[in-house]
C-alpha cells in the first residue's frame, strides 16, 4: 500500500528527544498504582478499612478484578510509544487485515486527545476526596493514607503528559 503525504512528513521529522523520554516516563507513573493494586489483590490490606474500622482485604473475584485493571492500566500507558515510534505511522504488518497499512494522522490525534481530556476527568473527578479533604477515603491511618496517595497522584500527570505527547505528534505530521 502507497504511503500517504502525512505519514511521509512524519518519517522525515524526527522525534524530538524530550518526546522519547516522556513516552517512557508514562508507564512509569502508572505503575506505583498498579504495585498498589497487585498488593490489594495478593491479599495486603493496604491500611484500607470497612465500615466497621477493621482491616479490608480483597478475595475471589474482586482480586482478580483488582489485578486485571492494574495489567490494562499499564496496556494502555504503554501506547504512548505509538505517539514516537512507527506504530503511530503504520500497522504492524504481522496484525491480520490491517498489517501494513498507513495508520492516519488525524485518527491518532483525534483518539490520543480525547484518551489525555478523559484520564484528566478520571482522575480529577477520582482524586476529588484528596483534593478536598487531604485524605483518600477510609484508612486505617495517617501513614497508609500517604502510602495510597504518594502511589496514586502521579496517575494525575498521566493525562497532561499524554496530550503533550500528541502535541509533538501533530507538529511532526504538519
Amino acid at each position: 500500500m502507497a504511503r500517504t503525504p502525512v505519514a511521509d512528513k512524519l518519517e522525515q521529522r524526527p522525534v524530538p528527544r524530550w518526546a522519547k523520554r516522556l513516552a517512557h516516563v508514562i508507564p512509569l507513573l502508572v505503575l506505583p498504582s498498579g504495585l498498589w493494586r497487585w498488593a490489594v489483590a495478593f491479599g495486603f490490606p493496604m491500611g484500607m478499612v470497612n465500615s466497621a474500622g477493621e482491616l479490608e482485604l480483597v478475595r475471589g473475584w474482586p482480586a482478580v478484578y483488582v489485578a486485571f485493571i492494574s495489567l490494562l492500566s499499564e496496556a494502555v500507558a504503554l501506547t504512548a510509544f505509538g505517539l514516537v515510534r512507527p506504530l503511530g505511522e503504520e500497522v504492524p504488518r504481522w496484525l491480520p487485515f490491517f498489517g501494513g497499512r498507513t495508520v492516519r494522522p488525524k485518527a491518532v490525534i483525534v483518539a490520543a486527545t480525547a484518551g489525555s481530556v478523559a484520564l484528566m476527568l478520571i482522575w480529577t473527578v477520582g482524586f476529588w476526596e484528596v483534593w478536598t479533604t487531604g485524605r483518600p477515603g477510609p484508612m486505617g491511618s495517617s501513614f497508609w493514607a500517604a502510602v495510597f496517595t504518594a502511589c496514586y497522584a502521579p496517575l494525575n500527570l498521566w493525562g497532561p503528559a499524554l496530550l503533550t505527547l500528541t502535541w509533538a505528534y501533530w507538529r511532526r505530521s504538519q
